[in-house]
């Protein structure tokens, strides 16, 4: 089978096999904003299941700008210790184990009571919902350099604690994605514009992360095959960025899509196109492909193991599979000896978008919960009593991350 070939990338290490555990929200950090027990258990479940490359959910670039308040930082040597015994327990089994690295930008909830630092002043559209959100700063030049400088940072310090990678995260709606995008991007001087303009900021993170690590350190970008909004970042967009990256020592390109407007990550886009049931960004990734100097990965509702398959056969390098690993962290293991087990949630059919994405990832996060506490994951969950679960679990986060910033910015 072709998934359990090994993969080379152009930094010369290997993924010994070509199905990744894409990354996930897990908001598991603890009350210091750091890699908690349950998160470990988490990723001992993932590390002992097969897969051949693991890329950890966000990682933040900077304590004050969270895409969720339980989300992990680096931005500093304090507590390495901490992230050393995460990077050793992913690559206990032999797989290569990636930080995916990331500011929110605009996508940071109004409650966590931070500033909003956005490309341009456009606050974002959910309708009902929006107001959850703060309308954002346009961010000054100063404030620019900082992130860029924040991103090398945290790969740098990702390399020292024993991490084999960074995925640098310029898709679903977040900060640099909010850069790519004509929508949210409204700025006339060099960093908006053209989609030259538009792009650098993700240019000069990756030859500022590649001036800091190791050149056997691999550096990926999570690119959106297109933001699913009209007048927005366009499949032709993504080309010309993948053409870019061409140019400089990128190892990989992962592609997904959507944001918190559109989310076609999970399935649906907003303009109501239903999108295929499996390996949704799969057409685009093969047109990739054919332009891309290094390998491309395809992540978007893969459960089966015929259509990982197809994915690898089709020519693209790598599987990125995100709920079905919630569900069964061992589906490569049993893939492996011949099982033809799919994965799968209870299907979300209510009529607020908006709604269902948020029940959607509170059931994926109800399923990684129970992994990190050592009991068996529920896929036939209510939607309904996830999203009540998480919803107050993330109540009681916000407060516990504001006590946290209020201490942080008190000590500092």
């Amino acid at each position: 089978m072709k998934v359990f070939e090994k993969l080379a990338l152009p930094n010369g290490s290997q993924v010994p096999n070509r199905i990744a555990k894409a990354a996930m929200e897990e908001n598991m950090a603890d009350l210091n904003q750091l890699p908690s027990e349950e998160l470990m258990r988490l990723y001992q479940a993932w590390a002992e299941g097969g897969v051949g490359l693991i890329i950890t959910g966000n990682v933040m670039v900077d304590r004050r700008a969270m895409t969720g308040p339980g989300g992990v930082v680096l931005e500093d040597e304090k507590h390495l210790e901490v992230f050393k015994r995460w990077a050793q327990i992913g690559r206990s089994k032999g797989a290569q184990i990636w930080l995916q690295i990331n500011h929110p930008g605009r996508q940071m909830q109004s409650n966590l009571g931070q500033e909003t630092w956005a490309p341009s002043a456009v606050a974002l559209d959910l309708g009902k919902m929006s107001n959850r959100f703060n309308v954002p700063i346009e961010m000054s030049q100063d404030m620019i350099n900082e992130v860029i400088q924040r991103f090398a940072n945290t790969a740098r310090l990702g390399e020292k604690a024993g991490f084999t990678g960074v995925e640098i995260h310029a898709a679903h709606g977040y900060l640099l994605s909010q850069f790519l995008s004509p929508l949210s991007n409204k700025r006339q001087d060099q960093w908006g514009g053209s989609l030259e303009n538009r792009a650098r900021i993700l240019i000069e993170i990756v030859k500022a992360v590649r001036a800091v690590v190791s050149p056997t350190f691999t550096v990926a970008v999570k690119l959106n095959s297109a933001d699913f909004q009209r007048g927005g970042f366009s499949t032709e967009d993504a080309l010309q960025v993948v053409k870019m990256l061409n140019e400089l020592p990128v190892d990989l390109v992962e592609l997904s899509g959507g944001s918190y407007e559109a989310p076609a990550m999970q399935g649906q886009a907003r303009d109501g196109r239903t999108l295929a049931r499996e390996a949704y960004f799969l057409e685009f990734a093969q047109e990739i492909r054919k332009i891309a100097k290094m390998p491309v990965m395809v992540t978007g509702g893969i459960r089966r193991k015929q259509v990982a398959e197809q994915v690898v056969e089709s020519g693209v390098d790598m599987v990125g599979i995100a709920t079905a690993l919630a569900i069964d962290p061992n589906l490569p293991n049993e893939w492996k000896q011949g099982q033809d087990i799919a994965p799968e949630l209870k299907p979300i059919t209510w009529k607020n978008k908006t709604l269902a994405s948020l029940a959607n990832m509170a059931t994926v996060k109800y399923q990684l919960r129970k992994l990190s506490l050592g009991k068996v994951p529920n896929p036939k969950v209510s939607p309904l009593w996830a999203l009540i679960l998480q919803q107050t679990a993330m109540a009681r986060r916000t407060r516990q991350y504001k006590d946290h910033m209020r201490d942080y910015v008190f000590s500092s």
